[in-house]
């Protein structure tokens, strides 16, 4: 499947609907869920419930085949000679099979192709992921918009000469280098960036809880389910050890779930007894670069591996932004800080959440948003309010650089009767020194 950029730029921004959750009550999430079915612009309109653990899923082991042979045989990276990897298990799997380049920095369209080829993940997901991480961690006024696996690295010809220094201004940062705009704390395998000193490499202990947390023999979808606890300690855990511990709308709120969710959606073999999927604790060491016996594992940067004779996901059962929605809100059902926007303010066990009230000045309140459009409003709004200043100095002509994301939010939020958000509060942020020191402030 070959993709263009213009398409998916135009057609599959839709998605970032989803980038924020701000507190909501538990009866507030229970009323989300229980929208008409087919809302305008909803993303989880067509489930009311978590249908996905029941819908009827067929195996087809031509069709879902994926190959670790020929050219898409293990080459374990050269890290010293430059290859990228960085804190998403998946993508340095994918690097290491040829399904992205070797070295790890990867056009968006190419990135786009891999996940949807290799693990069954639905174009409106990956388009939006891939997208999100071209504007904020690569460089979307390239002549190939791309970005890094892992660390800083430019990809392919930048467009600065020929803009007039208007392009990228900087090295772009690589998902290593996204803390708090991409990747997060709390993450299921990876330590906290400024508790272990680094956000891209596997801790054996998160490693292990999540070894011991996976249920044997049973279907991915009650795998998942199971991990709640395993969720909610890793929460308590950055509460509880790092004063610097921040909780975005996006990277935290959104992005930090799927290192729970993301495993057994994709990582998961299906097979005709499990046609959704098992993911089993050897697959779970293989995909994370770690061998050995449960308490002596060992940990090889960068050698994540696709198991042989891997089955994805079934055609017409990829993984979509409403299956990855409910799965969030499956979890914040039972623990609704999950959804709050926060963080630690400086000591440990000192997380507060943020008031929507607050930062938006009056226009939307956590009480409501559950209520018509407020949500998707609210979410709009708040990208369009703070995608410009967390990509000041990034990029010389903002502008162009934003413009495919900003024309998609104002076609979203036609007809939708938004209330006007004329500007974010952004200083409600200031107290958070988590916040200000991925800011570098």
């Amino acid at each position: 499947m070959k993709l263009s950029i213009p398409t998916i730029i135009t057609a599959c921004l839709v998605p970032l609907q989803v980038s924020a959750f701000p507190q909501l009550s538990p009866q507030a999430l229970q009323d989300l869920l229980k929208r008409e079915p087919g809302a305008k612009g909803c993303p989880f309109g067509h489930e009311s419930t978590f249908k996905k653990e029941k819908r009827a899923v067929s195996f087809d082991p031509v069709a879902q085949y994926v190959s670790t042979t020929g050219e898409h045989a293990f080459v374990p990276p050269n890290l010293a000679a430059g290859d990228k990897r960085g804190p998403c298990p998946g993508l340095n799997a994918l690097a290491n099979h040829g399904y992205l380049p070797h070295n790890g920095i990867a056009p968006m369209a190419t990135i786009i192709e891999a996940v949807t080829q290799a693990y069954g993940m639905a174009l409106d997901l990956a388009a939006f992921l891939a997208v999100y991480g071209t504007v904020f961690n690569g460089d979307s006024l390239s002549l190939t918009p791309g970005y890094s696996i892992g660390g800083p690295s430019y990809v392919g010809a930048s467009l600065g000469g020929a803009l007039g220094g208007l392009g990228i201004l900087r090295t772009p940062s690589g998902l290593t280098g996204s803390h708090n705009n991409y990747e997060a704390d709390t993450s299921a395998t990876r330590g906290d960036l400024y508790v272990v000193g680094n956000n891209d490499l596997l801790q054996i202990k998160n490693f292990q809880q999540y070894y011991d947390a996976l249920l044997e023999n049973t279907p991915a979808p009650q795998q998942y389910s199971a991990l709640f606890k395993f969720r909610q300690s890793r929460f308590n855990d950055s509460i509880a050890t790092n004063p610097y511990f921040f909780f975005p709308q996006f990277a935290g709120v959104l992005v930090a779930p799927a290192g729970y969710a993301f495993p057994p959606a994709f990582m998961s073999n299906k097979s005709a007894q499990y046609p959704s999927g098992y993911l089993s604790k050897e697959n779970l060491k293989s995909f994370f670069a770690v061998s050995g016996q449960s308490g002596a594992f060992t940990y090889q940067p960068g050698w994540e591996r696709i198991p042989d004779n891997f089955y994805k996901r079934a055609v017409g059962d990829e993984y979509t932004i409403a299956d990855f929605n409910l799965d969030v809100l499956q979890f914040a059902l039972q623990d609704p800080r999950l959804l709050s926007v926060g963080g630690n303010t400086g000591t440990t066990n000192s997380f507060t959440g943020l008031d929507p009230t607050a930062l938006t000045n009056g226009v939307f309140n956590g009480a409501t948003l559950a209520e018509g459009n407020n949500l998707q409003c609210f979410i709009y709004q708040l990208i369009q309010a703070e995608a410009p200043g967390l990509l000041t100095g990034v990029y010389g002509d903002l502008t162009k650089a934003l413009q495919p994301l900003m024309d998609n939010l104002e076609e979203n939020m036609e007809g939708l009767g938004c209330p006007q958000l004329m500007e974010v509060d952004e200083s409600f942020y200031e107290k958070y020194p988590g916040y200000m020191r991925a800011k570098g402030v």
